[in-house]
């Protein structure tokens, strides 16, 4: 493991180990959902740092855009990849929340509906990245992509939906969060946030390196030993 890794690790590491203690632990289980309303504290994680990923994209794909640089372009497909898992993640935890609390796996209300659009916008913007050899444009569906974001987010308030309101950022929370099922959110969003600029990082520079194989000649490697 590299030094930066280790730092990684350790970065990452703590505040997942405090979050799953909080969670599992500490904060009480909810009187009404029971035990399986502790998913929030990866539901809700998943969720934010998805967001997280698709703003990358969005300043990413604007950078290259603007300045036509690799650098930018491997950024915003690492966290754009890294962004639909998160995505999926957050539809299947919530999957089976519902299960537990509507009684129903899977229903099209506005926030599933909207989740899913996001994600599947993703999908094709990577699909698109790897369909051209230009990257001009799924950087524009990168830049444009983004306004699928704050419709998920607010899409509980603006149209009926058996979702509850949202748990981060909500502007009307009523009732607020019990203290420690508070803190026990607020830390496991900070870890998977840590968590998730470690992937793209790492995702980030094997894109760079792929990259830098790829330049070299094949004489070259077969010199060198680099993967042909």
């Amino acid at each position: 493991m590299t030094p930066a890794s280790r730092r990684w690790a350790v970065a990452a590491g703590v505040p997942c180990a405090l979050a799953v203690l909080l969670a599992l632990v500490v904060a009480p289980v909810d009187a009404v959902q029971g035990p399986i309303q502790r998913l929030m504290y990866l539901h809700v994680p998943a969720a934010w740092c998805a967001y997280l990923c698709f703003f990358a994209v969005l300043l990413a794909s604007a950078r290259h855009l603007r300045r036509r640089t690799s650098r930018s372009d491997r950024l915003a497909r690492a966290a754009a990849e890294v962004g639909v898992v998160l995505t999926a993640v957050t539809l299947a935890t919530g999957s089976i929340w519902g299960a537990g609390t509507w009684g129903t796996w899977w229903v099209w209300d506005a926030r599933v509906t909207t989740t899913v659009a996001m994600g599947l916008v993703y999908v094709a913007y990577l699909a698109l990245r790897g369909a051209t050899t230009t990257r001009t444009p799924a950087a524009v569906v990168g830049v444009a992509g983004f306004t699928v974001v704050p419709v998920v987010h607010f899409s509980v308030l603006w149209w009926r939906s058996l979702h509850q309101p949202p748990t981060v950022l909500a502007p009307d929370l009523t009732p607020p969060l019990d203290p420690l099922m508070g803190l026990a959110l607020a830390v496991a969003v900070a870890a998977l946030t840590v968590v998730t600029a470690w992937v793209v990082s790492a995702r980030t520079a094997a894109l760079s390196r792929a990259d830098a194989a790829a330049a070299v000649p094949a004489d070259a490697r077969e010199l060198t030993g680099a993967p042909r």
